[in-house]
């Protein structure tokens, strides 16, 4: 009853498969669910606004926790990166610009863009949200192997086919999505996060670091770096021909004419010391993944999705 109350576009089917997955989320996966229902307030509107503007279901913005944990600086062992973990190919596929001071797939914009796009191709092929929701999974040639064997265009009627970890990943979606709305149900309380709700954003032409950027503004640079994970090494690599982005604190708009006195003098060296922002997150994503928490086998997928999904079925 509480599935069907809660269900839109995306059918939240009820059976064995979804409770066992509901289970493991929580008894051993507590204390993650509070981390990430006090992420989802800053980074549920960002997804949400990528969705819609792709025309993609609201309630899709649930699965990022499975890939990810809403960890923008997640990184798989096969390569896989950020909070949609997109594969390198797949995601220069998708628009997502990667060099060596920038990663998009770091990015919460861009890469829930680039993730719009890629579950409204494989909904446009397929017709079915579960089945476009498999695909990120195991890839769209898979879920065509399934269908094709079982003869008929259903995930429940295909599971059987798709490859072990995809057969849990859909059944994960939909527990992930009752106990977002239901945590409360189960005495859950959010964790408070270390960043900031309210952002202005800055168009940057020319190189610069965070750490310079954290002096003029006074504000810390690990709040800096949360605000703008896709700079792998704090430096913004702006340009005239390609200016970035900036986040900072919307706080700190009394402190503009020093931010624009900053980005109009020469910096020396010594600002630029690379960081590498990368290398500690993962780390940190490491220890907080459990052992026996059956959705992060998932994690160990990215390769063969991004063979199945750059054919493109």
């Amino acid at each position: 009853k509480r599935l069907d109350s809660i269900q839109k576009d995306v059918p939240l089917e009820y059976n064995e498969a979804v409770q066992e997955q509901i289970e493991t989320y929580l008894s051993s996966g507590r204390e993650d669910i509070s981390h990430e229902i006090g992420l989802s307030k800053y980074y549920f509107p960002i997804y949400e606004k990528a969705f819609r503007d792709a025309g993609i279901p609201d309630e899709i913005k649930y699965l990022s926790i499975v890939e990810s944990q809403l960890n923008p600086n997640a990184v798989s062992r096969v390569g896989a990166a950020g909070p949609w973990q997109f594969m390198s190919t797949t995601a220069r596929l998708y628009g997502l610009q990667m060099d060596n001071y920038i990663d998009e797939r770091r990015d919460p914009v861009q890469s829930s863009i680039a993730a719009a796009a890629y579950l409204k191709d494989a909904y446009q092929q397929f017709g079915d949200w579960l089945l476009a929701i498999a695909s990120y999974n195991c890839g769209k040639s898979e879920v065509l192997v399934a269908i094709d064997k079982a003869g008929v265009s259903d995930f429940w009627a295909i599971r059987q086919y798709l490859p072990a970890q995809t057969r849990d990943y859909v059944p994960a979606y939909i527990a992930i999505t009752y106990v977002m709305n239901y945590y409360k149900k189960h005495h859950i309380l959010p964790q408070e996060c270390n960043i900031v709700w309210k952002t202005d954003t800055v168009m940057v032409d020319k190189f610069i670091s965070l750490s310079s950027v954290s002096r003029v503004l006074g504000v810390s640079l690990s709040q800096l770096t949360i605000l703008n994970p896709s700079y792998t090494q704090a430096i913004i690599n702006g340009s005239p021909a390609s200016p970035k982005v900036l986040v900072i604190p919307q706080y700190a708009k009394e402190k503009y004419s020093a931010m624009y006195n900053q980005l109009n003098t020469d910096l020396g060296s010594a600002d630029f010391q690379p960081f590498d922002i990368s290398a500690k997150s993962y780390e940190s994503v490491e220890k907080r993944i459990p052992v026996h928490h059956k959705v992060r086998k998932f994690e160990n997928l990215a390769s063969a999705r991004e063979n199945s999904r750059i054919s493109k079925g």
